[in-house]
């Protein structure tokens, strides 16, 4: 499944799901029928890939959602989507999430102004998050911002002009596009 970690190289015909989409070496070709836990399991490592997650902190994300009011799933998405590293790939300021955690992590991101170097930090709403001046006339910024335009905006955040944007409100279940069945992760956890 095409997951975009790549950044730009999904979007082209040099992505390598589009190129070989079969397992590598020479059973790669083999169908295989997953069921029950398999499927379960996969979903998660898919989600923990597609944010950049390792699994400890996967699982005490999880444990927050859980204890929260509301459905466990849709909270949990909305934590990994409050995450700041993720937010920075959604206004569109990184070409990728790991673009976004690297820019984050080595201080070049600001939250309402403060310098903010943890890619897991939880933005609310209200908050702005912006690049230092130095970091929004940077090349790579330059060309995720034009990458962004085609890409689009979550509708949750507000982008500005320059390299900042505000979040207006708390993602909403059908607001996040990504093929995620977070029931499966629930159940998995459930055992």
């Amino acid at each position: 499944m095409k997951l975009f970690l790549k950044g730009s190289r999904c979007y082209t015909e040099k992505c390598a799901v589009e190129k070989r989409n079969f397992p590598p070496g020479q059973h790669g070709k083999r169908r295989i029928k997953m069921q029950g836990y398999g499927v379960q399991l996969r979903e998660k490592q898919k989600v923990k890939r597609v944010y950049g997650v390792l699994e400890k902190q996967f699982r005490l994300t999880f444990k927050e959602a859980a204890r929260k009011k509301g459905v466990t799933g849709e909270q949990l998405l909305q934590a990994l989507e409050r995450r700041l590293d993720n937010v920075v790939y959604r206004l569109g300021l990184a070409a990728s999430r790991a673009q976004a955690r690297q820019i984050v992590a080595h201080g070049h991101v600001k939250v309402d102004g403060r310098k903010v170097d943890i890619p897991s930090f939880q933005v609310r709403p209200g908050q702005t998050i912006s690049v230092k001046d130095k970091m929004s006339k940077n090349v790579q910024v330059q060309a995720s911002l034009q990458l962004a335009k085609g890409r689009g905006v979550a509708p949750w955040l507000t982008p500005e002009e320059g390299a900042r944007g505000t979040v207006s409100s708390l993602p909403r279940r059908d607001e996040i596009t990504l093929p995620i069945q977070e029931q499966l992760i629930v159940e998995l956890y459930s055992k």
